[in-house]
């Protein structure tokens, strides 16, 4: 059976360690799929297979795991404390490392530190050796620790670098007090300094990392705060407040104003209106009947009602939410994928790079001085930890915005490829339209009121299910019509519905009912045939066979359509409008948002090979859609955007939940899918940027030119700000906003 899993990484620095720990849980037996967030610390990983064996693989992989198996709650709070633990682990470390490097540097710079010409000097450097080795230890050992793990794996990643660059200065700088006067004047050099304020600037840019880091899982922090801690539940009559995890279904739950519903369920009774922002972006809140749904977060305003419990724990949209909203942060698009691909073959190039360059200098000057402080920099200059974050940070955000705005992304790939759609196509019925038919216009001939017309229509087909009769009734309580008994009701096949109603004969229907009943429909025919020519239903209504009223029943375009819509061209997009409904009714919908291109009357399985038609011709298609016959479409189509008022089948088939309902939902989702990628693009361009001029520079390119060559610390402070940068850019995206 395939089994879910969420594990804690600890020990991973850079890209590397990325490929490394997916590399380790990919080559266990039975693991379907595994990926590692680098951002988060994370893996998730799914298939048949025990949790002791991952843990082992990520431990033989050089790694620390662990699995997080509370609540999300509970998670959250377990990832702050521990990354708040960390930060603090870090600003120790880089405080120690500080205490004694900082000091070495002035004393240096200024000429206060003796020479190596004599015993006392040597012995007071051997005494600041074995200090900076016990400062190394402290601040420094999981630099080592790492590297040591990785060399044991023949693996190479940021702690591999930084352990060699420090190292060899320690290394470098005892070898040249015990031997003093072995090595020629110029080459009687200490970088103590060097490598203990490495450390202590790469200790403080992965604290400010982790501090800036933590931002980015706010959407998820808001989410998992909705949701109440108990919930009123009636049994045998009494009402007591229980822990939301001891509720059950087909309980019975009281909610009053002012409180959040714990859990999703039907209203049976009562009345309210409900605060439904956090699930779909949208302000205005919603009215509650008997019989309508409710969801566990949304906050309940003014009355109070009972509701069935019918979705519970890890069902309910709440939580169903905030694991897409998880998954999508840890999934990477395709340059995600390609970022990772490059970052483990990048520490092996460095290193190579490392080795070219030291062969290099020593062979053209013979001063391993200088030899050194070039090998020494290209190995801090180069540590990929930047471009490692510069996709999951950014992904993370991204995800975490469009939640915000009721968007629902599954993975990382439908983000991405969002902002590249050229063609939007739309389903019409509960996509464009409301998806529910409702009486629009009444006309009554003299001798009766509108109020009479709709009175006699809604008695007639009260009993009926028909979508149309299930308007008319709606529209009479809207109005407060008082319904009259009715007896011989009697349905005629394609014409209508004939019954006697307060000892009235009435007939409700079409053209051919009336002729079939030689009723004269000639005062209200014309009207009738311009509002069919517009795509509308007009039913004619006849008490004791003479005309009486015309009702005209649409399922009305959505009052935000036509601006989602123009938001979308205005975008560049093509808009497509794709319906299994009648040419007529379609051009008619079209014609009002103005929309191109129709293609109706077609079939669910048609609609999946015009998908496929458009793919062909060369575009990248986003189809939206509702519906279980939308699904096929959804699934072919480059990106699918479900309605989520709309059925379980389209959500889970399409890429992209719109939560609200809206069109608004697809422009805002390829807003922020551009706001992303461009986001990204921003972070890789500056860390290959970092990497590609900072490390030729470390390797001494201008020394011939104009005698500079770069220090070491100053390397170690722009490899670690290069992370911080990073990380920050992509903290940007929070301030988004939509053009909505």
């Amino acid at each position: 059976m395939t089994k879910q899993f969420r594990l804690s990484i600890s020990g991973m620095s850079c890209a590397g360690c990325v490929a490394s720990v997916e590399k380790a849980l990919s080559e266990v037996a039975g693991v379907i799929e595994a990926n590692v967030n680098f951002a988060e610390h994370t893996a998730n990983v799914s298939g048949s297979v025990s949790i002791g064996d991952l843990i082992s693989a990520v431990k033989n992989a050089g790694y620390e795991a662990a699995e997080l198996t509370s609540g999300e709650e509970d998670q959250l709070k377990e990832k702050e404390s521990a990354d708040a633990d960390y930060y603090h682990q870090l600003m120790i470390r880089s405080f120690v490392a500080a205490l004694l490097g900082l000091p070495l540097f002035v004393a240096g710079m200024s000429g206060w530190l003796p020479g190596l010409d004599n015993d006392v000097s040597r012995l007071f450097w051997l005494f600041i050796g074995i200090l900076t080795s016990v400062v190394m230890i402290f601040s420094g050992r999981h630099f080592f620790i790492g590297a040591w793990k990785s060399f044991k794996n023949h693996n190479a990643n940021m702690d591999t670098l930084i352990a060699l660059g420090t190292g060899s200065a320690w290394v470098y700088s005892t070898l040249v007090i015990v031997f003093a006067y072995d090595f020629s004047e110029q080459a009687r050099h200490v970088y103590y300094e060097a490598a203990v304020i490495i450390i202590c600037l790469i200790n403080f840019g992965s604290a400010l990392e982790v501090r800036a880091r933590g931002k980015t899982s706010e959407a998820i922090k808001r989410l998992i705060g909705l949701r109440p801690k108990t919930a009123r539940v009636i049994r045998d009559g009494k009402e007591f407040d229980l822990p939301i995890e001891q509720i059950g279904l087909d309980e019975t739950l009281r909610v009053r104003p002012g409180e959040r519903i714990a859990v999703d369920g039907i209203v049976i009774e009562g009345y309210s209106v409900v605060d439904e922002s956090m699930l779909t972006g949208e302000p205005v809140p919603v009215e509650k009947l008997v019989g309508d749904q409710v969801c566990a977060g949304t906050f309940n305003k003014t009355g109070s009602f009972l509701f069935q419990s019918k979705r519970i724990g890890r069902d309910t949209a709440l939580a169903r939410i905030i694991e897409m909203v998880r998954r999508a942060q840890g999934s990477k698009p395709a340059i995600g994928r390609l970022v990772d691909k490059i970052a483990s073959v990048f520490v092996p190039v460095v290193l190579i790079i490392a080795v070219l360059t030291f062969i290099i200098w020593f062979n053209f000057t013979s001063n391993i001085t200088l030899t050194l402080v070039a090998t020494m920099t290209v190995l801090i200059i180069a540590c990929p930890c930047a471009l490692g974050l510069a996709t999951p940070i950014s992904i993370m955000v991204g995800v975490g915005k469009a939640a915000e705005f009721g968007v629902l992304i599954k993975n990382g790939d439908a983000l991405q490829q969002a902002g590249m759609l050229d063609v939007i196509v739309l389903d019409k019925t509960g996509t464009i339209t409301l998806g529910r038919p409702e009486v629009t216009e009444l006309f009554a001939l003299p001798e009766w009121s509108e109020n009479d017309v709709l009175s006699y229509a809604a008695s007639v087909e009260i009993g009926s299910e028909h979508t149309l009769a299930s308007a008319m009734v709606k529209a009479a309580e809207n109005k407060k019509i008082q319904l009259l008994p009715v007896e011989n009701f009697h349905a005629v096949a394609g014409q209508g519905v004939q019954a006697v109603v307060d000892s009235k004969t009435i007939l409700l229907g079409n053209r051919r009912l009336m002729q079939a009943n030689n009723v004269s429909i000639n005062e209200l025919d014309e009207i009738a045939n311009q509002k069919s020519e517009r795509g509308k239903t007009s039913m004619f209504l006849a008490i004791n066979n003479s005309l009486a009223g015309l009702i005209v029943v649409e399922d009305p375009v959505k009052a935000d359509s036509l601006n989602a819509i123009r938001r979308l061209q205005n975008r560049g997009l093509k808009v497509i409008l794709l319906t299994g409904d009648n040419k007529k009714t379609a051009d008619a919908v079209a014609s009002v948002l103005s929309i191109d291109e129709v293609i109706a009357d077609v079939m669910p399985e048609e609609k999946e090979h015009k998908i496929s038609e458009l793919q062909k011709q060369g575009y990248i298609v986003g189809m939206v859609g509702d519906g279980i016959n939308d699904a096929p479409a959804l699934a072919r189509a480059n990106v699918g955007f479900a309605i989520g008022t709309g059925t379980d089948v389209a959500m889970e088939t399409a890429d992209i939940t719109l939560m609200r309902g809206s069109l608004h939902g697809v422009a805002n989702a390829i807003e922020i899918s551009r706001a992303t990628v461009k986001n990204i693009k921003q972070n890789l361009f500056g860390a290959f940027i970092y990497n590609s001029l900072g490390i030729p520079v470390a390797a001494g390119v201008l020394y011939p030119l104009i005698g500079m060559l770069l220090n070491p610390m100053i390397a170690g402070a722009a490899m670690a700000m290069s992370s911080v940068t990073v990380v920050t850019n992509a903290n940007r995206l929070r301030l988004f906003r939509t053009s909505e």
